[in-house]
Formats: C-alpha cells, sequence, structure tokens
C-alpha cells in the first residue's frame, strides 16, 4: 500500500467516524444550549437596566441541532413524498 491511498483511506476513516459520532450524539440527546444566551434564558437589555427573555430560543435556553433538524427535514420531506 502506497503512503498516499494510506492517507487518504486514514482521513476518510476519520471523517466517517465523527460523522457517526455526530449522528448519534444528535440521535441522544437532540437539544443542544443556545448559543446566544448559553442556556441562561435570559439576556441583558441594551440599556443596562433588566433582561429579557432570549429570543432564539424562546427562554428555554434549548435549540435543536443542525444534525437533528435536518434530520426531520428529511424524514418530514420523505413522509410527504410517499404518501
Amino acid at each position: 500500500m502506497d503512503p498516499a491511498t494510506l492517507i487518504a483511506s486514514a482521513v476518510i476513516i476519520f471523517i466517517l467516524f465523527f460523522t457517526f459520532r455526530y449522528a448519534i450524539i444528535c440521535w441522544i440527546r437532540p437539544f443542544d444550549t443556545c448559543r446566544k444566551c448559553q442556556g441562561k434564558r435570559h439576556l441583558p437589555n441594551r440599556i443596562g437596566r433588566g433582561t429579557h427573555d432570549c429570543r432564539r430560543c424562546h427562554a428555554t435556553g434549548l435549540r435543536l441541532r443542525i444534525g437533528r433538524h435536518l434530520w426531520n427535514h428529511v424524514r418530514a420531506l420523505h413522509r410527504d413524498t410517499t404518501r
């Protein structure tokens, strides 16, 4: 086996491993903490007094992972086309 083939196969295995790992994480824990409020649910007002609810997570502190969102979209597309 020449070095170029060995490196190419190692890169492919590396990518497949992390893709499979992310798919498992999306299956087990579909929600992640909100990136804007870091799961705190509230953000400080611009003036500096008080707080307001986070718009991105609707004050839950959780957001649907990108992979899970894509999976839900693909499943809905499949469901709608096979009816």
